[in-house]
């Protein structure tokens, strides 16, 4: 039986080297299911894995489309379990792990198909966001689906915006088409979810930022005006910082909103997570434990 050995957890908890060093000692190949890192232009705010860490392991879907291509969870999945079956016809194992909890349950267990919208209807609803209209959408998504609200990280307008979509198109709450009974892989799955001390994973977020600011976020930034209107750049990390390049913030302002709204999604990926009773979790400080027993082929 092949296996599928899946790293989860919060944002800064240290998936990519976990994941990076399961596929060592499993001489396999990664699948990136962090929906942010797909996009070529975007690298510091995202977190993407570095020159050193993509050669340590092959990864697949990092900087693989520019954001300006229109992509989805329903293309990643199909994208991805291809991929998934190249990597088996030479190996029993393969490592998937990213944060973006819709593309996980899309590669693990698959996603319903939904209905697209009208050009009009998708429009509207991009242009109240880039409006600063998001929180009288979520007011929206609590009144058709509290289901999905409780679930769904605020802060990311992308995942209010699809969700709206589903249900202005079918009508129907976006929470039943997630829910839905889906077909087993013909794979076997791992989870393996990592966690620390509360306040420990909060000093690694702003550790992180901090080290994020260091490394030129703020010119990244810069080098993605022309393209801000992009709900993929309505994202933590950059759209903090589009009004402090405005003169409308301070930086210091700036970064302080991106920790903190960092944190909180940091918060909603463990809301999202502790659904799931199969993830074996892992306390960081107990990785290389965990490791060892795939090294002894013994898991």
């Amino acid at each position: 039986m092949k296996r599928l050995i899946v790293i989860v957890g919060p944002t800064a908890i240290g998936k990519t080297a976990a994941a990076i060093e399961v596929a060592r000692v499993l001489k396999t190949e990664i699948v990136s299911c962090d929906s942010r890192q797909f996009y070529k232009e975007m690298n510091i705010g995202v977190a993407r894995p570095s020159p050193e860490e993509l050669a340590a392991a092959k990864h697949h879907f990092i900087a693989c489309r520019s954001a300006m291509q229109p992509y989805n969870v329903f293309d990643f999945e199909q994208d991805a379990l291809a991929v998934l079956n190249n990597i088996f016809k030479s190996n029993d194992n393969a490592v998937a792990v990213g944060g973006s909890g819709l593309y996980i349950d899309a590669l693990c267990q698959g996603i319903n198909f939904m209905p697209d919208p009208t050009p009009e209807l998708r429009n509207d609803l991009s242009s109240k966001i880039a409006n600063g209209q998001l929180s009288v959408l979520l007011d929206e998504l609590q009144k058709l689906d509290p289901e999905y609200y409780a679930v769904v990280d605020r802060n990311n307008p992308i995942r209010i915006q699809r969700a709206l979509e589903v249900i202005y198109t079918s009508g129907q709450k976006y929470s039943t088409f997630i829910s839905k009974t889906l077909p087993a892989r013909e794979f076997e799955i791992l989870k393996i979810g990592l966690y620390c001390d509360r306040e420990q994973l909060k000093d690694r977020i702003y550790r992180r930022v901090d080290q994020m600011m260091a490394m030129g976020l703020v010119d990244e930034v810069k080098s993605l005006l022309p393209f801000r209107n992009l709900n993929t750049l309505n994202t933590v990390g950059y759209k903090e910082l589009f009004p402090y390049i405005d003169g409308q913030k301070s930086l210091d302002t700036a970064v302080t909103e991106i920790k903190n709204h960092t944190w909180q999604y940091a918060k909603k990926q463990m809301t999202w997570l502790k659904r799931y009773k199969e993830i074996d979790w892992v306390e960081i400080k107990n990785l290389q434990k965990k490791v060892q027993v795939f090294e002894n082929n013994s898991y």
